[in-house]
């Protein structure tokens, strides 16, 4: 027979007026009789609690399935609703006991207490401030938890924000938003002259925008649907994962990548589809049909390290001889605080290339690129390479039946896709194929990084010039909320 776990506190109380006998245990489940055995897992299901006079509120997040009557229904979030019980101690003294065997017990778990909230307003549907508001704001209320609420006014504000806030104030960093908004923050930290601690501050994502891909990513490694509740719970419960962080470099210049890059086909649906935002949703596959009927392929290169497994992909060069190897020097980087980059000897390692043309190069940090587009399923978070996913010829018939493998990761398994791991990858972008004058879009976590000769809004600046950049990974670098 198992050792049942200790009781930290037992005793007769009234539950919603009815006289019961409850216990809370050691493994932190609080059980109580009387009115129908129930029970409460406090890691998993209670949110919180308040002493309301003689009564303690012990505030919850149930399975609508169970029978009970709850409150806050909401049938998105697949049976998970909010609910009060009331306990109410006969004694002053049992009271009291109960109280602090409670605090101590919701203390162990290292939840957060204090938030900085970032909500972008102009993200994805425009619908951050209402989902903040009525999905977001009372679980975090619910948890006791302080929150500072910032919104985002113009690009970059949450960068900035980052950048230069009292970190030693708060427990964690959330972004009610897309993609866009971590990475401003990543970014931000790591410009930072404190980046060594402050990227080791939590990060949580609330899915409210476009994209949303992070999020997706962590709530379906454990088979939770992609809600702004159960998003609010991961971050609630305080557990924590690592994240890998690249960092993309080009001479003058330096940006910091947590999702993805692109380059081709991928990046020029995502970005030149913005031309019809007025269509919603289903511009992405509107434009994806045009893209795929008037099919572009780009001159260029990919040199890249491979990890342990893949060394038979590509072709093997010297690093002398991968193009665009001389911006390694991080002497002609424009210098500034911060976090510099992975100190890697790039002349030691094993490199392969591959040559163009192509029709796509994408390149993710998590299985994840949107909530309906599983681009690398083999993607880990903290394992310390990039996944790389090419595509060369293919003629347009199987690119469309590509296409709609998107959203579970079957494209993948296509004959005309190359996948693999890397640990450090030269983009060297080359012209259109048909037309020498005219080149491409380079995309990372949904911005637009550089803008060729004849692209879509090509007269706009960019963070980095339509020219060769290296891309190198730091495993665990940032730490995000997790489900578990």
């Amino acid at each position: 027979m198992e050792n049942q776990p200790e009781p930290l506190v037992s005793d007769r109380v009234l539950v919603s007026g009815v006289e019961a006998k409850a216990t809370l245990l050691a493994d932190g489940r609080l059980r109580w009789s009387g009115i129908g055995h129930r029970s409460l897992i406090i890691e998993k299901e209670v949110l919180g609690f308040v002493v309301e006079g003689s009564e303690i509120r012990i505030k919850a997040i149930v399975d609508s399935g169970d029978g009970v009557c709850c409150v806050g229904v909401n049938g998105r979030e697949r049976g998970l609703v909010r609910k009060d019980f009331v306990f109410e101690p006969l004694t002053d003294e049992s009271r009291e006991v109960w109280t602090r065997k409670l605090e101590e017990y919701v203390e162990s778990l290292g939840r957060p207490k204090r938030l900085f909230v970032f909500l972008n307003p102009f993200g994805g549907k425009k619908s951050a401030a209402k989902i903040y508001a009525d999905e977001v704001k009372p679980i975090l209320e619910d948890a006791g938890v302080q929150i500072q609420l910032q919104e985002t006014r113009y690009q970059l504000h949450a960068k900035s924000v980052a950048k230069s806030m009292d970190l030693s104030l708060y427990d964690g960093i959330v972004c009610v938003s897309g993609d866009g908004i971590l990475v401003e923050v990543v970014n931000g930290l790591l410009e930072r002259e404190d980046w060594k601690t402050a990227i080791q501050m939590p990060i949580g994502m609330i899915p409210a925008g476009t994209g949303n891909g992070m999020v997706k990513s962590l709530l379906d490694s454990v088979g939770e649907p992609c809600t702004p509740l159960n998003a609010s719970l991961s971050i609630i419960r305080g557990h924590k994962r690592k994240l890998d962080v690249a960092t993309i470099m080009q001479k003058g210049s330096k940006f910091f990548s947590v999702l993805m890059l692109a380059w081709g086909l991928v990046a020029d649906i995502d970005i030149e589809s913005e031309k019809y935002r007025w269509m919603g949703s289903l511009r992405i596959d509107f434009y994806a049909l045009q893209r795929i009927f008037h099919l572009r392929q780009y001159n260029g290169h990919v040199s890249f390290v491979p990890a342990p497994g893949y060394e038979d992909y590509g072709e093997p060069l010297s690093y002398e001889s991968v193009p665009g190897c001389e911006m390694s020097d991080t002497s002609e980087v424009a210098p500034h605080q911060g976090y510099q980059g992975p100190d890697i000897d790039l002349g030691k390692l094993n490199w392969r290339t591959i040559s163009g043309p192509f029709v796509s190069i994408w390149l993710h940090n998590v299985p994840w690129g949107a909530e309906d587009t599983m681009a690398a399923p083999n993607a880990k978070f903290s394992d310390g390479y990039l996944d790389l996913i090419v595509i060369k010829d293919c003629p347009r018939v199987g690119l469309m039946s590509l296409m709609t493998e998107l959203s579970n990761g079957g494209h993948v398994k296509s004959p005309y896709v190359t996948y693999l791991k890397v640990k450090v990858l030269v983009l060297k972008p080359g012209p259109r194929t048909a037309d020498s004058s005219k080149e491409g879009i380079i995309d990372s976590d949904g911005e637009v990084l550089a803008r060729g000769a004849g692209t879509y809004k090509a007269e706009l600046k960019t963070p980095m010039s339509y020219d060769k950049l290296q891309i190198t990974i730091d495993q665990g670098l940032a730490t995000i909320f997790a489900p578990i």
